[in-house]
């Protein structure tokens, strides 16, 4: 690609670094309401709906080691998709992965700005509210600008930070609430325990960002599965904590509005849900920053490949970073945040996850076939048994599907499949009028 012939991106990502965004991207505002959502669908055998939906994620998620470790270039499930099925696959698996993603970038922006009115109430609207959006933005913006190396750092503080109230909370209600109360629970009903599974799948979603910045990091044959298996696993084993201490700290659970933040009071006294308010800004600005990481490597991977601008692939001469992509996601998360025009995307976000999740589960058996001799990474035991469950979990994720979102996710697929067409017409011309792209910035 002309566009960043010049320059090469910086490999400076390893694995404890990679599982990190991996674990900032799945853990943001979210687990602060999910033990009272859990509680209202489960009552107290909540917890087993922890464990089916992560035995879900993890079929999928093995999916993604395998395909992943299969690729040294950026572009995680577009780079998939477009090896197995071709360019225009590619380019539709990636245009709802950005959509979903800005989607998320800009409703956690609004709860940053609402827990900041913890604080100061004059933050959650108005003015107040566009100047702690902007200013968010554009800190986070800025350090990933500034290289990889800063953009990995501030990506590991963020994760310590939110992760420390959360381990404190787990292991001081394990050691000061009664043990009685933290006992076996019983199975649910099976339909109960399908809906609580569904809206945990989501929940746990986003360890796949893991797979996406493959040309900034270290050996990402072995550290991509190594990110993307541990970020599941410490996410998982960390919500279920979270709900059964929560469970036994509060009576009240399903009914809490602040179930987190009102549990650590219960044990904690005022220092804990101040804790625990100071972690959910943590938590949603470092969701954040793994989106602001992640998503931009996307954008360069489709200019790269020329599915979009090839101005999108350029680096930094200085900081070996993709600029322009990172300005263009972070201005285009910026409007949606400010305006809410994410609002009336929000319902395409979880199917949009799915279609991509399936769109990885059918490549894996496909680059079998198509890259057998060149593949040395993590291979999937059992042939295709593992893939084939997966299928069937994104399968069962689709029924969950409302009407609305079906509708939505056609017209998303209609408008990216537009877009391709009006990229790929206006490359064809620039090669027919002998335009060539410049150099990198």
């Amino acid at each position: 690609m002309a566009g960043a012939a010049h320059y090469r991106p910086v490999r400076a990502v390893g694995a404890v670094s990679l599982t990190a965004i991996s674990v900032n991207t799945v853990i943001g505002a979210g687990i602060f309401a999910l033990p009272a959502n859990m509680a209202q669908l489960l009552g107290p055998a909540s917890p087993w709906a922890y464990l089916a939906a992560g035995a879900a994620v993890l079929l999928i998620a093995l999916c993604f080691a395998e395909a992943g470790s299969r690729f040294e270039s950026s572009g995680g499930p577009y780079v998939h998709a477009r090896a197995a099925f071709g360019e225009f696959a590619g380019f539709e698996v990636a245009w709802m992965y950005l959509l979903a993603r800005l989607t998320a970038l800009a409703a956690v922006s609004n709860t940053f700005s609402a827990y900041l009115g913890y604080f100061r109430p004059s933050l959650q609207q108005g003015a107040g509210r566009l100047f702690a959006i902007t200013v968010l933005i554009a800190i986070l913006t800025a350090t990933h600008l500034m290289g990889v190396r800063l953009g990995t750092a501030v990506n590991n503080l963020f994760t310590v930070g939110k992760l420390l109230p959360l381990l404190a909370f787990c292991l001081a209600g394990l050691f000061l609430l009664d043990k009685h109360t933290i006992a076996a629970t019983p199975l649910p009903a099976p339909y109960s325990l399908q809906q609580a599974s569904l809206l945990l799948m989501f929940a746990l979603g986003g360890f796949e960002g893991a797979s996406v910045p493959s040309e900034e990091v270290m050996d990402p044959k072995k550290s991509v599965p190594a990110a993307i298996l541990g970020s599941v696993g410490l996410v998982v084993t960390l919500y279920l904590l979270i709900q059964i201490v929560s469970m036994a700290a509060l009576p009240g659970l399903a009914a809490s509005a602040t179930p987190l933040a009102s549990a650590a009071r219960g044990f904690l006294g005022p220092a804990g849900g101040l804790m625990l308010t100071v972690g959910a800004l943590l938590s949603t600005a470092g969701t954040n920053h793994a989106n602001l990481f992640v998503g931009p490597r996307l954008l360069y991977a489709m200019g790269r490949d020329g599915c979009l601008p090839s101005r999108l692939a350029r680096l930094h001469p200085r900081y070996r970073t993709p600029a322009v992509s990172i300005l263009l996601y972070a201005g285009v998360a910026w409007i949606l945040a400010v305006s809410s025009a994410f609002a009336p995307l929000a319902a395409l976000s979880a199917l949009a996850r799915v279609l991509m999740y399936t769109s990885t589960c059918l490549a894996v058996p496909v680059l079998r076939r198509r890259m057998p001799s060149t593949f040395r990474g993590f291979t999937l035991p059992g042939g295709a048994i593992i893939p084939a469950l997966a299928l069937g979990v994104c399968a069962w994720l689709l029924t969950g599907s409302s009407a609305r979102q079906a509708v939505l996710a056609g017209a998303a697929l209609l408008a990216g499949g537009l877009l391709y067409g009006i990229v790929r017409r206006s490359s064809r011309t620039t090669r027919l009028v002998g335009i060539e792209p410049k150099g990198a910035l």
